[in-house]
């Protein structure tokens, strides 16, 4: 008669071979979740930070004021954040009309700052 040796379940090796697979599967999963929540996070920042420098420019149209002030900084509370920005004119050949650039950042030195708006604005015209 013969010796029916039946074989159930997986060797030792078969099973340390599957452990391996799902471990590097794994490790590779969570990195892209961490990369995920990391740009969630900054496209929030670089929103929040292009925010407060709209909320700026928007700020010097309505002050209608000429000449623009030049090197100014200040803050605004936004989403729980106290963000920094400075604002900086830039020359341009025509002298009634003037390039202002607000850059945002989180802290008040700007060593790393998230955003910079630029827009140009006209000398406003003086009433008849």
């Amino acid at each position: 008669m013969k010796n029916l040796k039946s074989n159930y379940g997986f060797t030792l090796l078969e099973v340390m071979l599957a452990l391996l697979i799902f471990a590097i599967t794994g490790t590779a999963i969570m990195k892209s979740a961490t990369d995920h929540l990391n740009g969630v996070s900054q496209i929030e920042n670089i929103t929040f930070a292009t925010w407060v420098a709209n909320n700026r420019l928007t700020q010097i149209n309505i002050e209608n004021t000429w000449p623009i002030k030049d090197n100014l900084k200040g803050e605004e509370d936004m989403a729980g954040t106290k963000w920094y920005w400075q604002q900086k004119l830039l020359k341009t050949p025509d002298e009634s009309l003037v390039g202002v650039e607000v850059t945002v950042g989180l802290d008040e030195n700007f060593e790393r700052t998230i955003t910079s708006v630029t827009t140009y604005m006209a000398k406003p015209k003086s009433p008849i």
